[in-house]
């Protein structure tokens, strides 16, 4: 499973208002919800119980807010973009530009951590979201996606 087979098109959010943590995911999640159909109550609820565990900004601007719902059957993600930044206690204790949400079926661990850990390495490259952040419309986010995730092995 790439990336590109879940992201949800209208789930690409180009310029997040949010300035901080919990408005971002009420943003993002809302965008989510909107296009998947499913709640928008328990999406935030699962991601915000998550982000107690410890913060999902993995640090150089990239922020992975995620969780799992019984009531789901497919893998959701979404992606925002901010131009500002915003303060989500990433562990570098720097601002995040870039965001993936993802929502994944809880009795599917194994798809949340493949799901992950792609994002994770392909955020491991400046190149990629130096690309992503100079986006202006949500056809290119996808189609930076999918030619970069090809490279995943």
């Amino acid at each position: 499973m790439k990336l590109t087979d879940v992201l949800l098109p209208g789930s690409v959010v180009m310029d997040l208002a949010a300035r901080e943590k919990v408005s971002a995911i009420q943003e993002l999640a809302t965008s989510a919800a909107r296009v998947s159909g499913v709640r928008l109550d328990d999406m935030i609820r699962v991601i915000l119980e998550r982000e107690k565990l410890g913060s999902t900004g993995i640090g150089k601007g990239v922020a992975i807010p995620h969780g799992k719902l019984k009531s789901i059957r497919h893998p959701i993600l979404g992606f925002g973009l901010s131009r500002a930044g915003v303060d989500f206690d990433a562990l570098d204790g720097l601002p995040v530009y870039l965001f993936f949400l993802l929502i994944t079926p809880e009795n599917e661990p194994g798809i949340h951590i493949k799901l992950l850990s792609q994002i994770a390495k392909l955020m491991k490259n400046d190149i990629i979201k130096d690309r992503l952040r100079q986006s202006s419309q949500p056809q290119q986010i996808i189609d930076i996606l999918r030619s970069e995730e090809e490279s995943i092995p």
